[in-house]
């Protein structure tokens, strides 16, 4: 008798989440994916499913049945601190009580400034900010769960994304239409400084990686992302590909600017040093380890160009 494929519930359906959902699906898992709403276009070989993970009931019936669950959900950018605690508390509840091994999409922020250093998974976790705090506080919560025994946990950190879907970056949405159309980009901090972006195909791989591989759990790794440029270089790769010079509008200190509104600079003000100083990922241990190979970024850009130019189409 065949055995049915194990289920892989994916936690929060937007860029990241949705094309981890799609990956795992071409890998011929079974997929659950979750949000609120449990909507949205359909998905070859994926099950939408709504629930919300933020209560313990949700959490529940979002990972029931699941041998692996990822967690991708993300929050509006001024709720993290006081949204996201909540989330981990019913999901890794949820998951010490269901047996499913956790995968978790992480950020760079426990680091907090580096003065340019390039970040490994060895590097010490120096963040200040209230954002970068959080973020090493729920991480030291998972892998103390690992290394109890109460789950098992791995975690994925991932560079700024770029990429199809993608809008919410600082090489996402304020970029590529004002990119097409000829409209104002904001260059922020220094644009000459080395900075990575992780596309989201290689997120979505590098995750699904992990959660095919249980000797990686306990411990953090730093999905595939290709090697840094300076964001000058990067736009002026748009730059050649769009035919057009870019209207660059330098934005020097955190201020609303396009789609950053007040709200969200106010918040990311403490982050800004990630434009002041270089941010440069190393993720060749995952690379090594299971033999994944980052996407070029000029194919990043041909890609992510092309899913605007048809979003602006239909918009």
């Amino acid at each position: 008798m065949t055995t049915a494929p194990a289920l892989h519930a994916v936690l929060g359906a937007g860029p990241a989440g949705t094309a981890l959902a799609r990956e795992l699906a071409t890998r011929g898992h079974r997929v659950r994916l979750v949000d609120r709403k449990g909507q949205g276009p359909a998905i070859d070989g994926v099950d939408r499913f709504a629930a919300d993970a933020a209560t313990p009931e949700g959490a529940r019936a979002a990972v029931e049945g699941a041998a692996v669950v990822h967690h991708c959900v993300n929050v509006a950018y001024h709720l993290q601190v006081e949204v996201m605690p909540r989330i981990q508390e019913a999901v890794l509840a949820a998951v010490e009580a269901s047996g499913a091994r956790l995968v978790v999409l992480d950020t760079l922020y426990p680091y907090g400034e580096t003065h340019g250093a390039v970040m490994t998974e060895d590097s010490p976790w120096n963040a200040t900010s209230r954002k970068g705090v959080m973020r090493a506080e729920l991480d030291t919560r998972y892998l103390t769960a690992h290394a109890e025994g109460r789950a098992r946990v791995v975690l994925g950190r991932s560079a700024d994304f770029v990429g199809p879907g993608v809008l919410n970056s600082t090489l996402g949405g304020a970029v590529f239409p004002a990119a097409l159309t000829g409209g104002e980009i904001p260059a922020l901090g220094d644009i000459d400084l080395p900075h990575s972006y992780s596309y989201i195909g290689d997120v979505a791989a590098g995750l699904a990686t992990l959660g095919e591989n249980p000797d990686g759990d306990g411990r953090v790794w730093h999905l595939p992302t290709a090697p840094a440029l300076t964001t000058r270089q990067i736009l002026a790769m748009v730059e050649e590909r769009v035919g057009r010079p870019l209207n660059l509008t330098v934005v020097a200190q955190p201020r609303p600017f396009g789609p950053f509104d007040e709200v969200f600079m106010a918040e990311y003000a403490e982050m800004f040093y990630q434009h002041t100083e270089g941010q440069t990922v190393d993720s060749s241990a995952i690379e090594k380890a299971y033999g994944l190979t980052p996407t070029p970024l000029s194919d990043s850009l041909d890609a992510t160009l092309a899913w605007y130019g048809e979003f602006l189409a239909g918009s």
